[in-house]
């Protein structure tokens, strides 16, 4: 889909020739666009747009290029589609007159510099739309990141009152252990599903890293634009902050990672030790049960009235016992 926007906001493209891109368009949204529109942009802009595979190159050099009249930009970004998150590429073309933006996915960054230029946002020049999606695009990550650190502390929550949630309402026993596996598996389900998510996040963030003092450096050599460095330094430190931010979450990730691991370990210690009391109390009887059961010819037992209550009280007193002892120590 192509959209054009001009100094005063949108514009319509040019009945002469379809797709024809006006020559006062100052920004060139291609959003997965189709070949006719992308040679209608290049035939306008002079520059080549793109394709979905050479924006996803990981290469520097291949990601931050000089054009002949201008700069070739890419980076990967996050967008959430349902319940999960997606990282598709996004390409700009930052021409002296022009700034072609090239992706593949709806970004509410886009949405949001499209009302601030209808609301009368100065973008007389690509740069200046540039820096707009720039900083929109910060601004959409650090929401996320946001959100991403309240649902880590709901998380947190889940997993250090896992004991107290397992129980079941109105009751001091513990829940079945079938539940309290489910229980943990859904926490580390989530647990993994915000890791992959800050992981996209901080690919987000390297990409704009790289591009934000890219741009600013041949902004005057390569566009011939006077623009101060003031909004460059401004979303430059933006950024690191959310770096920082982002950094101190992915270290939350991994501690409640840990914490639920831990959890697992102390079910599973709970079903040994289980295992454990129970193999020890069958044993005392197993041991007298056998030591009766031996073909000897000579046994006192065998010819006494009360021979049979009395092995079987011995082996009813030799389960007892260590139960009881079990239980006075605390261990089930």
């Amino acid at each position: 889909m192509l959209s054009l926007h001009g100094p005063e906001g949108a514009l319509a493209p040019s009945e002469a020739g379809g797709a024809a891109v006006p020559t006062q368009a100052v920004w060139i949204d291609l959003n997965d666009p189709t070949p006719e529109e992308a040679r209608a942009v290049e035939e306008a802009t002079g520059v080549r747009v793109p394709s979905r595979k050479a924006l996803s190159e990981v290469e520097s050099s291949s990601r931050l290029r000089r054009l002949k009249n201008g700069l070739s930009l890419s980076t990967p970004m996050i967008t959430f589609e349902s319940t999960d998150s997606v990282l598709n590429p996004l390409g700009f073309v930052l021409t002296k007159d022009h700034l072609v933006t090239v992706r593949f996915h709806e970004l509410r960054a886009f949405a949001e510099v499209r009302k601030r230029v209808h609301e009368g946002e100065e973008a007389k020049t690509g740069i200046a739309v540039f820096l707009l999606l720039m900083e929109e695009l910060v601004d959409s990550l650090a929401d996320s990141l946001e959100d991403m650190g309240a649902e880590l502390d709901r998380l947190s929550t889940r997993i250090f009152d896992f004991d107290v949630r397992a129980r079941p309402a109105k009751s001091d026993e513990a829940a079945p252990p079938r539940r309290r596996d489910l229980a943990l598996r859904r926490i580390l389900r989530g647990i993994a599903r915000r890791g992959k998510v800050l992981g996209k996040i901080r690919a987000s963030l390297l990409g704009l890293e790289r591009i934000v003092p890219f741009v600013a450096g041949a902004c005057e050599q390569v566009l011939a634009q006077e623009e101060t460095d003031a909004r460059f330094e401004t979303i430059r430190r933006d950024i690191e902050s959310l770096d920082e931010f982002e950094t101190r979450l992915s270290e939350n990730v991994q501690f409640l990672l840990d914490a639920a691991l831990g959890l697992i370990n102390i079910e599973q210690n709970n079903v040994f030790r289980v295992l454990t009391v129970v193999s020890v109390v069958g044993v005392p009887p197993t041991l007298i049960a056998s030591m009766y059961g031996m073909n000897f010819k000579h046994m006192p037992e065998l010819d006494w009235a009360y021979g049979y209550p009395y092995a079987l009280s011995l082996i009813l007193a030799s389960a007892i016992i260590p139960i009881v002892v079990f239980r006075i120590k605390g261990w089930f």
